[in-house]
């Protein structure tokens, strides 16, 4: 007995030195948390979805969900050759051109309008703090952060593993400009060494009016947020992009929920909406979006292009590692939804009619 307590004191003191590491950032107190505690989507110690939003789909237990993604893992979560990719040099894009690059997942860069923004960087080669359980497909980290160039306005959806990345995000400090996120996020950049005055921390349905026409409406998501034991003590967001000649809709990650529609009639229709299609399961459909909901989505986006992200370089979920852009793939098709699906690091030009994409992950098994 006096050993199971000592192994189970010595347990708890591990993982609380463990999680006391600054790559998990930083939970808001004292005069952050009374800011935040104002917010109207702050109730009861935490941030609450518009909707009534559980962990897990009525009837799915946590051991059920375990048991599944440990013992019954799909055979294809992974892909069994290395990702084909492009590399294009980002540092020398003419300032003219009007490109998206996508880094697989949920991360890009894009250039519009002369500025450039990057979203949701994961370049470190994992998304969870202990490396080994969430590997990049080997392939997809064709681009570091060497390779990022000047950034005017680096955008995060929320503070997750897979979308806020500590290694990529310190190295990155000397060349980002802004940071917009949601509220409570600051805090981790802060703890990161970035000062406060280059960050804008927003709620939903907030505008902020950047530079030279370009104007960035933060909008809700039906998500979560937290980096370790503590949940939704930050925000998590969609954004709207308008620039001086397109309209772009930055989604993260969201189940779905009358918010699109409400989005897509006061700022639609959209030049393009990047849109989750992948880490999906039925046993949490309210934080996903579920492939036969994509449709909807994008109808009440009323968007004219489409971009899925959030699949093609790690594994999350415990579907196919190409189930996601098949389904995608082959709805667009049968609703003559005009779709973008680049190979990682190719450069989408996005005043370009005429570029054709390959549907690459078909020669991989």
């Amino acid at each position: 007995m006096v050993f199971i307590l000592v192994s189970l004191i010595i347990f708890i003191g591990a993982i609380y030195i463990f999680i006391q590491q600054p790559k998990f950032g930083k939970i808001p107190k004292s005069s952050k948390l009374e800011l935040i505690k104002q917010s109207p989507h702050f109730k009861n110690g935490k941030f609450e979805n518009l909707t009534p939003t559980p962990d897990l789909t009525e009837g799915v237990s946590y051991y059920a969900v375990m048991k599944e993604f440990l013992f019954e893992k799909s055979k294809r979560g992974k892909p069994a050759a290395i990702l084909p990719s492009v590399k294009i040099n980002l540092q020398q894009l003419n300032k003219d051109e009007n490109v998206l690059v996508w880094f697989g997942h949920s991360s890009y860069f894009m250039q519009v309008d002369g500025k450039k923004f990057l979203i949701d960087p994961v370049l470190s080669g994992a998304a969870s703090p202990v490396r080994f359980t969430t590997k990049s497909f080997k392939g997809s980290d064709v681009y570091t952060t060497d390779d990022i160039p000047s950034i005017d306005y680096l955008v995060i959806t929320h503070d997750h593993w897979d979308h806020l990345d500590y290694e990529t995000i310190t190295k990155l400090k000397s060349k980002v400009s802004k940071v917009i996120c949601g509220l409570g996020v600051g805090i981790h950049f802060e703890c990161w060494g970035y000062e406060s005055s280059r960050i804008s921390e927003l709620q939903w349905y907030e505008t902020i009016q950047l530079n030279n026409g370009f104007t960035i409406h933060s909008n809700p998501a039906r998500h979560f947020s937290g980096r370790g034991f503590s949940r939704n003590k930050s925000l998590w967001m969609s954004y709207v992009l308008q620039t001086p000649t397109m309209k772009i809709f930055i989604g993260g990650d969201s189940g779905y929920d009358s918010h699109f529609k409400k989005i897509g009639i006061e700022h639609g229709p959209f030049d393009l909406a990047i849109l989750e299609c992948g880490q999906y399961d039925k046993s949490w459909r309210y934080i996903h979006t579920l492939p036969d909901e994509i449709i909807k989505v994008i109808q009440d986006l009323r968007a004219k292009k489409v971009m899925p992200v959030h699949w093609g370089k790690f594994q999350l979920a415990n579907h196919a590692w190409d189930e996601p852009i098949i389904n995608i793939t082959q709805l667009a098709q049968e609703n003559n939804i005009s779709l973008i699906t680049p190979l990682i690091g190719e450069a989408v030009h996005l005043k370009r009619e005429d570029q054709v994409f390959l549907q690459w992950w078909k020669e991989i098994n």
